[in-house]
């Protein structure tokens, strides 16, 4: 009898153990196992802290200053075609033909991919979210409105929708960011309106209902945080597109005014290549390529780790 009642109490505390964790602390333990994930989080956190830097003015403020004669070579090529060059990080990827700093230029070029990323994916998740909620939600004639609504809007060509958006609100990043995020809602909506679909007939909205919550209570609070975990996973991939897009939309003359860009270097750099200077489209190619790189893997990562289909396997 000893014995069992000895067993009987040292097992709880294993049976303790043994309790399952919540989605987010399984999808942050998976996280932190996955290295390429956590390098891909540490490349994103340096180009905002980038961007950040910029924005205040600590770094790349003097963009616009000359630092040198035009079309002068890194200073590394330089080392390399055996000229003397003295190291300079203004010079780390030469200058473009008014004599400024292509490394200054992709640093505020940084700064405004982060900022056309984070206000379109915030565009985006405020549209989506809230079409796909009261759309899976209500149901019925409002379901049927907003599904006719969504389908018709992405029956458009995407790139002609985003053109003639940006040509009738004008040039500029405010213009930009609204272009982006009125184009980019289609489909996190739909995600988010299967899903609310699926959760809203669950015992716990059920439970809800009994004490005497309102639609709007178990919408927001209750099924809402049980779905949150798109809306992250759509954040991150949304991110991505948008510096792409806006690489596009600059490239084609209809997108940032007035500061440096990614798609504006490129612009440049078409009449550059004829003259065998690459630089600027090294630097700004690079750039992108690096972070939008790292927001694919975080994306997968993202949908891996929150995807509760997933969850243990």
């Amino acid at each position: 009898m000893e014995d069992t009642i000895t067993i009987t109490m040292n097992s709880k505390p294993k049976e303790k153990e043994k309790k399952s964790k919540s989605l987010w602390a399984h999808a942050f333990d998976s996280l932190k196992k996955n290295r390429m994930a956590m390098a891909s989080l540490s490349i994103v956190v340096l180009y905002i802290l980038i961007a950040f830097l910029s924005f205040t003015g600590l770094i790349g403020g003097e963009w616009a200053k000359e630092i040198g004669p035009a079309y002068d070579s890194p200073f590394w090529v330089k080392w390399m075609s055996g000229q003397a060059a003295s190291f300079s990080i203004e010079h780390l990827f030469g200058t473009d033909i008014l004599g400024r700093s292509v490394f200054y230029k992709m640093i505020k070029g940084t700064e405004v991919a982060m900022l056309v990323g984070f206000a379109t994916g915030l565009v985006t998740m405020v549209i989506g979210v809230i079409l796909g909620a009261i759309a899976g939600y209500f149901g019925g004639k409002v379901d049927e409105i907003i599904v006719w609504f969504y389908t018709t809007f992405s029956s458009i060509p995407g790139i002609m929708l985003l053109m003639a958006i940006t040509f009738i609100l004008g040039k500029g990043i405010i213009a930009v960011f609204l272009a982006l995020g009125l184009t980019s809602w289609v489909s996190l909506c739909r995600l988010i309106r299967a899903d609310v679909i699926r959760h809203k007939n669950r015992e716990y909205v059920h439970a809800a209902y009994s004490v005497g919550a309102s639609h709007s209570r178990r919408l927001f609070l209750h099924i809402l945080p049980n779905v949150f975990h798109l809306v992250i996973i759509n954040f991150s991939l949304t991110f991505q597109t948008a510096i792409k897009s806006e690489v596009i939309l600059s490239y084609l003359g209809l997108g940032v005014q007035d500061r440096p860009s990614w798609g504006i270097m490129i612009d440049d750099a078409k009449l550059e290549l004829a003259r065998g200077v690459w630089w600027q489209l090294l630097a700004a190619t690079a750039a992108m390529f690096v972070i939008v790189l790292a927001f694919n893997i975080l994306g997968d990562a993202l949908r891996d780790a929150l995807d509760p289909k997933l969850k243990g396997k």
